[in-house]
């Protein structure tokens, strides 16, 4: 098979591993639409803040379609992240016919391992932080004014959380890798600990809302991850560290007798 059409059996398995994952994720959407409803869904997503609300208060849409595009958004999101363990499927085997071994041994809990710690940071700013930061926004509220938040400016600060935390969560993940491709070392993440936790802070100073609460529940589980991150690097460095050392005397140990059996 020559080159070129090698490249286009590629891009076929490629278009029908998209149109497979796009199909099951409008598969997904179309149960949502009818049970439990994507309505329930957003209300579901808005329930922190509901809580957080006055008696007697509630959101407004002040777009004309925005009712039917928010929950709309909302159930894709939704089904998305309900197929995405097909979708990694997907994804993974397009790309594991060209992997080693080892690679495929490797890349495949760093495929899930990066999906369950994106959730587990949705899933932490959800219940989390959520209460912390709407309270504390309600309570500055002057008493003259009645909290009454746009659908889909609430949708978008939402997203824009949810985002953030999950990338947050991936920390202990990217630095596992970085240590596995040799790009840096476990001493040298202790010695960028200080720029570390500085980072931290301006970074959660921009992507989080103006107050030291919503800041300080951003900034210190990255501080935390970080240290993990170098503990499960630590190690991931021993221990494939010494499974080489294993691989190479057993290479060793055989490669005589190999030599043997060749001269025989």
């Amino acid at each position: 098979m020559s080159t070129q059409e090698t490249f286009i059996s590629h891009l076929v398995e490629l278009r029908d591993r998209l149109l497979r994952s796009i199909i099951a994720v409008l598969a997904v959407f179309a149960l949502l639409w009818f049970w439990p409803g994507l309505a329930e869904i957003y209300d579901l997503l808005a329930l922190p803040m509901m809580r957080t609300l006055p008696e007697g208060t509630h959101m407004i849409a002040t777009g004309v379609i925005t009712p039917f595009l928010v929950p709309l958004k909302v159930g894709l999101m939704a089904a998305f992240l309900v197929a995405l363990p097909y979708v990694l499927y997907q994804a993974w085997a397009f790309v594991a016919p060209g992997l080693y071994n080892h690679e495929k041994r490797f890349a495949l809990p760093l495929v899930f391992g990066s999906t369950l710690l994106f959730l587990s940071g949705v899933a932490y700013c959800y219940f989390v932080v959520f209460g912390w930061v709407f309270s504390f926004i309600i309570q500055f509220a002057p008493k003259s004014i009645t909290p009454a938040p746009d659908i889909e400016a609430y949708l978008s600060f939402v997203l824009t959380m949810f985002v953030a935390f999950g990338v947050t969560f991936e920390i202990p993940l990217i630095e596992v890798v970085l240590v596995r491709t040799g790009m840096v070392t476990v001493a040298k993440l202790k010695d960028i600990r200080s720029y570390v936790i500085v980072g931290a802070f301006v970074v959660a100073a921009v992507v989080t809302p103006p107050d030291v609460v919503s800041q300080l529940l951003l900034a210190i589980p990255m501080c935390l991850l970080y240290e993990f991150g170098i503990l499960l690097a630590q190690f991931m460095e021993r221990f494939f560290g010494r499974r080489a050392v294993e691989q190479g005397a057993v290479d060793g140990a055989e490669a005589p007798d190999t030599g043997q059996k060749l001269l025989k």
